[in-house]
């Protein structure tokens, strides 16, 4: 079991603490009066405040997470993860803008190459990661990242047969004028089932953004693979999917191809919400369960010291969710659209925070620690990515 109690004594901790004074919220560790470190108890599942109403159907209510494996260990501030369709993951470093490839066997891992212009600071860098769905053909890699201007996604061309280290191509941007700041860059990208790309955004403190459907901060955007509108989108010049998010870092598909996103809310509550195109989920004027008409209440919501959540992944009829602040991994029960039963917490403390989770198929999932993100207390290894088995 970790000691959990965070000292904040860091220059960067000290500059959080000045941006909370000004109100705003890193959306991870630290958050205006109100939003502590919660002493997580033992590693046995428990239940959540989530306001959900269990149902009868879905899968059952009592699930398992067995740790298989530790597959690699010493990586760097690691963030977006995507699996290559030979299995191997590529996993990017927020602070080093590079990317590796990790062999999903032997857990080997090799660098592959650096992305340019990565402006690493505060919950910027290097961020999400993507494979193209036609990489066989392509060999594109796609990622978001912060540069000293804004947030972006580009792809790149992934040549094996160069030698480690050089084996990314120039980044072609697909979309610019992310907003960014030192908090809320948002950041997870994932391809959809209608093979279109999806990115989560954050309002960078900045709240008004959530609400404002001409700015790309505080949004769900949905592109094709060169970074234009979608035809079907809510408005058709437009990559906004859904709006009203203060700091997006979850995408997930469910069976039925569902969208699911988390997100972090303030002082209150955290949530997970089903995605809907054009709807409004709340931010700045709601957080957590309002029954504000107009606005779409999340599916589950958890007190943020509980919570602060990250990357999610589906896989056996449930949501699975990493926590940075609450270090644990939570699981979300569905019958259809809506929980089976009360989401349950898993690890609670034993890894630390926890940033990316992703789906291996079927029971297996892989799961990426956070503690040399500067906001944890690595310990030797740190950090890892564990292989699992989840029910």
């Amino acid at each position: 079991m970790r000691t959990v109690q965070r000292p904040a004594v860091t220059a960067v901790l000290a500059a959080a603490v000045l941006l909370l004074s000004a109100g705003c919220s890193s959306g991870e560790d630290t958050t205006p009066a109100g939003r502590k470190e919660k002493t997580p108890a033992t590693g046995a599942p428990s239940g959540s405040a989530s306001g959900a109403s269990p149902s009868p159907q879905g899968p059952p209510a009592k699930g398992s997470v067995k740790v298989v494996s530790t597959l690699t260990e010493g990586l760097k501030s690691p963030w977006g993860v995507a699996a290559l369709p030979d299995g191997d993951l590529l996993v990017a470093s927020r602070d080093e803008g590079t990317i590796t490839r990790v062999d999903a066997e032997s857990g080997k891992q090799t660098v592959i190459g650096s992305v340019p212009g990565v402006a690493p600071g505060g919950e910027g860098g290097l961020l999400g990661l993507a494979v193209s769905p036609s990489f066989a053909s392509d060999h594109q890699v796609y990622a978001y990242f912060t540069t000293e201007s804004d947030n972006r996604i580009a792809r790149m061309l992934y040549d094996e047969r160069k030698p480690a280290g050089q084996q990314l191509g120039a980044p072609d941007t697909v979309l610019r004028g992310i907003p960014k700041g030192v908090v809320h860059n948002g950041g997870r990208i994932a391809f959809g089932p209608d093979k279109m790309l999806y990115a989560g955004t954050g309002e960078t403190g900045d709240t008004g953004l959530a609400q404002d459907k001409k700015s790309l901060g505080g949004k769900i955007l949905r592109m094709t693979p060169d970074g234009l509108p979608v035809h079907g989108n809510p408005e058709a010049d437009s990559v906004v999917y859904s709006y009203g998010h203060r700091n997006v870092q979850g995408l997930a598909w469910d069976a039925d191809k569902r969208l699911w996103a988390a997100e972090f809310g303030q002082n209150t509550w955290d949530e997970l919400n089903l995605i809907e195109p054009g709807k409004n989920y709340g931010w700045p004027e709601t957080e957590g369960k309002a029954g504000k008409p107009g606005f779409v209440d999340p599916v589950a919501q958890w007190k943020t010291a509980d919570a602060s959540p990250s990357g999610i992944a589906y896989a056996e009829g449930s949501i699975w969710m990493a926590a940075l602040k609450g270090e644990r991994l939570w699981r979300i029960p569905l019958a259809g659209a809506e929980p089976s039963a009360e989401p349950q917490s898993f690890l609670i403390g034993k890894y630390g925070r926890l940033r990316t989770v992703l789906s291996a198929g079927g029971d297996k999932v892989w799961l990426v620690t956070s503690e040399t993100d500067t906001r944890g207390t690595p310990e030797p290894g740190d950090d890892k990515i564990l292989r699992l088995e989840v029910k």
